[in-house]
């Protein structure tokens, strides 16, 4: 081969990757990965936690099994990964919560009662008790309790939010008390639930209610 060919060659492919090019990989490597997740959530559901196989995932979602191997090692590494997107499109949901309401007030009680509609529609599984579990979760729960003491302490600044308890305790009750929205019949008895948890926070004397539409 000549110099000129090489010389030509080496103009024509530089050893650069263009960044359109580049982003285009990175968008293709997103595509497969979030269909990977899905593949395997659908087919959890469909046929239990235990009947569902790396082979069997690359072939609904659309790949070989080689290249699946690069982006996880096993089936339960997916599903920790599909629950880890899952949890925070949670966060990413009652932050807009919070940034959509009005007054302190009606942010806290936006968020919490988002967050109790959002247990009310999860049910402890095979597959939940298998994703409920790693850091992924403690990152999500510090991240949740961060946002729900931020509320509480404009409220406070306010005065109608309860002093005499500390943030971080009444951002646990508000918690605990409406993780047994899951376990509720209908959305108006969460609604009913996040209307009692209110109350507990309300400052002595503070005469606001929540105005949570009881029964809706």
């Amino acid at each position: 081969m000549s110099m000129h060919v090489v010389s030509a060659l080496a103009v024509t492919y530089p050893e650069v990757m263009p960044k359109l090019w580049n982003k285009t990989i990175e968008a293709h490597r997103r595509a497969v990965y979030d269909a990977t997740l899905d593949s395997t959530a659908a087919l959890v559901t469909q046929q239990g936690l235990a009947s569902v196989t790396m082979s069997q995932i690359a072939e609904e979602t659309g790949i070989g099994r080689a290249t699946l191997y690069k982006y996880f090692s096993n089936v339960e590494a997916i599903l920790v990964a599909w629950h880890e997107r899952h949890v925070t499109s949670h966060l990413e949901h009652l932050a807009e919560v919070r940034d959509q309401a009005g007054d302190a007030g009606e942010r806290l009680e936006a968020v919490l009662e988002a967050y109790a509609l959002i247990s009310h529609e999860r049910h402890d599984t095979e597959l939940a008790a298998l994703v409920h579990r790693g850091e992924h979760i403690t990152r999500a729960q510090q991240q949740l309790s961060a946002l729900i003491r931020g509320l509480l302490n404009e409220g406070i600044a306010t005065g109608h939010i309860r002093n005499d308890v500390a943030p971080d305790e009444l951002a646990s009750y508000c918690l605990h008390a409406l993780t047994a929205a899951s376990r509720l019949p209908s959305k108006a008895a969460v609604r009913r639930l996040v209307a009692v948890t209110l109350a507990g926070l309300h400052a002595p004397g503070d005469r606001r209610r929540s105005d949570t539409r009881r029964g809706r």
